[in-house]
């Protein structure tokens, strides 16, 4: 990171502008704009930088040059597009053409801006985008939370889930599992308990968020 162009890391909630662009004047322009609207700024000069460095906790959105020494834009998205903390990009060229415009929006990027760029149209964009990595975080920590209430239960009581969200009844998971119904109740109220649900229907949905295959139901 550029040590005279950047603001420091801000923490788990704030908004975090990352500026990538191999122009320094415009690093600066658009630092100042950005932190002038109350946001967190950093900035790199050139994409390997900014892909040697973690993204920051909390929501995020890159403004990103199209093109740059060592790595065009579309480079860096795809890049990104690797890793396991997806961030939308807000592109900015002096050249845009439609193929080159049309391949960012199919990588999937938040907006296509080019030079120069009003002020206006520009903090709209990356308002845009904060708002849309804000919903992601704030599902990122759902999903995290409830991998971390599913790993929680015992071996005994995964499988249980694993076939009460199958539709199975008490009984058939008894069978199954070779043990009394009784304690198939007493697992069933503790997976209940374990993740914060009373109903079954929300329980499904639990199950098939952190990855837990219904096993199939067999009539008896």
């Amino acid at each position: 990171m550029t040590g005279n162009d950047s603001t420091p890391t801000p923490g788990q909630d704030a908004r975090t502008v990352i500026v990538v662009d191999d122009d320094s004047s415009v690093r600066r322009s658009v630092a100042r704009l950005i932190h002038s609207a109350g946001l967190g700024v950093q900035t790199f000069a050139s994409p390997a930088e900014f892909l040697d460095q973690d993204l920051p906790p909390g929501p995020a959105c890159v403004v990103l040059d199209m093109y740059m020494d060592g790595m065009t834009g579309l480079e860096v998205q795809d890049a990104l597009r690797r890793t396991a903390r997806q961030v939308p990009i807000v592109f900015l060229s002096g050249s845009g053409t439609v193929p080159v415009t049309a391949a960012c929006f199919r990588g999937g990027a938040e907006d296509f801006l080019e030079k120069p760029v009003k002020a206006k149209e520009l903090l709209d964009a990356v308002h845009r985008a904060l708002d849309h990595d804000a919903s992601r975080t704030a599902d990122r920590a759902d999903l995290d939370d409830m991998q971390r209430r599913y790993d929680q239960l015992t071996p005994c009581e995964q499988e249980v889930m694993t076939l009460v969200v199958s539709g199975m009844l008490n009984k058939q998971v008894a069978y199954d599992l070779c043990i009394s119904e009784k304690t198939v109740k007493v697992h069933r109220a503790r997976v209940m308990e374990k993740m914060k649900t009373e109903a079954l229907a929300v329980l499904v949905r639990l199950a098939e968020k952190v990855g837990v295959v219904p096993a199939a139901v067999e009539s008896m």
